[in-house]
């Protein structure tokens, strides 16, 4: 685990700083303790990041949850009522995995993935651009359009510039400055500059500023525009932030259906954000998506236990931790045990980060999970990928994720029944071995994404030194998630010395060409083509 240390720590210490902000926000969105964040983010890292297969997804609070939090506190008459269907929704995620319900996160389309990862990315920057401009009304970690403040996205936009904060523009720029040029230039020119990355030194200049500039008039930034964590005055008083839950609750109806309310909406969430972030990781990990239900409900055990929110892996600090360079699951651990170290020992001194330097990380982060050359992509490929896309996107950007994403899925279920009917019999193997690892495997006339489960199943079964025929002279209709799966199996075949011969007839195949194109310029597999 600490061979990748080099790259693990300098991106914990990211996702730190975009967690932070996000763990406070969503508490206060939720209308929930404020500390009760701190602790789900600090679970989230440690037990979820200790216990889950994915080597780069990072766990924490979500904001897909805070209006059923919100609800549900007043609902069930109180946090502490609360907590014990969060314990309840834990041990059902469990029940989950053990009955290996993950299997659902294979039945998301390409399109709708990267749909999600798109309008994530624009609403980080759309939600950013208040809190970098000094107009900090609404809570940081925030997604839905409406915002609890009765604004919505675009208003919020517009309003700020009546409530411009010239420190925070300031010293949001000088931030944004830094991130931009240590990424576009210093990380190129030496290995220290990716140890100590950007955000970091973004950061520690944004509190020598606040402290600098306290006495300044004009300059200074006002308490509100500052990370505002908890500060006991004791062990005592810092202890007696965790709450317990209330179990004498179970007995009521209501702790049962928030409880199942919170452990499906957990789940799903997790199991999109898991496939949107093996898309994202650079090396193609495969994350058990089970394992991650099991890792998932017991964090939410433990996180509602002591008082924490309720957990799901987060795609806004995946992506950070991916964009960070992060290699193992250690970089979510440590990031976790950052804090739980840091609001103990120095919680003033956070309370010195402006938000605006939290907003500039953020909006780095946005861009790069939204770039316009994915859109131009996603139009390449064809009105089947660019419409659930398309949807998808505009959905999140004018609801919220769930709904969104709903919305992208029926779009991408609806394409696929105008293209064909999901034909049962689309694989194929036979053992053609005779004392050799020689397989077949044959596809069917055409094969939708409701098959990535099954084929990812057979191709990851392969043992090594194998000798794989693919054969697709019947295939008419290859759907774009299959040869993405393909793709990445090429990718990996090199390590397990599985050689790849690939028999097509080209003008039956849809997109061949990117296909093809791909398996003749990786070198690492050995590959016929007939």
């Amino acid at each position: 685990m600490f061979k990748y240390i080099k790259n693990d720590l300098p991106a914990s210490i990211v996702v730190f700083f975009v967690a932070l902000p996000l763990c406070l926000g969503i508490s206060l969105a939720s209308g929930a303790p404020l500390f009760s964040g701190v602790i789900a983010g600090i679970i989230g890292g440690i037990v979820v990041g200790g216990l889950s297969g994915s080597k780069v997804g990072v766990s924490g609070p979500a904001a897909g949850l805070a209006a059923i939090v919100l609800t549900a506190i007043g609902t069930l008459g109180g946090y502490e009522n609360f907590l014990a269907a969060v314990v309840l929704g834990g041990a059902i995620q469990i029940l989950f995995g053990v009955l290996k319900a993950g299997v659902i996160g294979y039945y998301f389309p390409s399109s709708v993935i990267k749909g999600m990862l798109t309008g994530i990315g624009i609403i980080i920057i759309l939600k950013q651009i208040p809190h970098f401009f000094g107009y900090d009304v609404e809570p940081e970690g925030a997604d839905s359009f409406i915002e609890a403040s009765g604004e919505n996205t675009f208003s919020a936009i517009f309003n700020m510039f009546n409530h411009i904060t010239f420190g925070s523009i300031l010293i949001g720029f000088i931030g944004l400055a830094i991130i931009l040029f240590w990424d576009i230039v210093l990380s190129k020119k030496a290995k220290f500059f990716q140890i100590i990355q950007g955000p970091l030194v973004a950061v520690v200049i944004g509190i020598i500023y606040v402290i600098s500039t306290s006495d300044h008039e004009s300059l200074s930034i006002l308490h509100k525009h500052l990370v505002s964590v908890p500060i006991p005055d004791d062990a005592s008083s810092f202890f007696k932030q965790f709450s317990l839950p209330n179990f004498k609750a179970i007995t009521n109806t209501e702790v049962w259906i928030v409880a199942f309310t919170i452990a499906l909406v957990a789940s799903l969430e997790t199991l999109l954000c898991v496939e949107a972030t093996d898309k994202l990781d650079p090396h193609k990990n495969v994350t058990p998506t089970n394992k991650e239900l099991l890792a998932q409900g017991t964090g939410n055990m433990i996180s509602g236990l002591i008082g924490g929110l309720p957990i799901t892996q987060v795609i806004v600090r995946s992506s950070a931790n991916i964009q960070s360079g992060g290699r193992t699951k250690l970089s979510a651990i440590i990031h976790g045990f950052l804090l739980l170290i840091s609001v103990i020992i120095i919680p003033k001194l956070l309370n010195k980060i402006p938000l605006s330097v939290l907003a500039a990380i953020l909006l780095v982060v946005g861009y790069k999970l939204a770039k316009p050359s994915l859109f131009k992509k996603m139009y390449q490929l064809g009105w089947k990928q660019w419409a659930p896309f398309i949807v998808t996107v505009v959905g999140i950007v004018f609801t919220d994720l769930l709904f969104g994403i709903g919305l992208g899925l029926m779009v991408g279920i609806v394409v696929i029944l105008l293209k064909s009917y999901q034909n049962s019999h689309f694989l194929h193997i036979e053992d053609k071995s005779n004392g050799k690892h020689k397989i077949k495997m044959s596809l069917a006339e055409e094969v939708t994404f409701f098959n990535k489960g099954a084929i990812l199943k057979e191709l990851d079964s392969l043992p090594r030194d194998t000798y794989l025929e693919l054969d697709l002279t019947k295939t008419r209709y290859l759907d774009y998630d299959i040869i993405e799966i393909l793709e990445d199996f090429l990718f990996k075949a090199g390590e397990r010395n599985i050689d790849i011969k690939l028999m097509s007839k080209r003008g039956e195949v849809e997109n061949p060409e990117s296909f093809i194109k791909f398996f003749n310029e990786r070198p690492k597999s050995k590959l016929s083509l007939s």
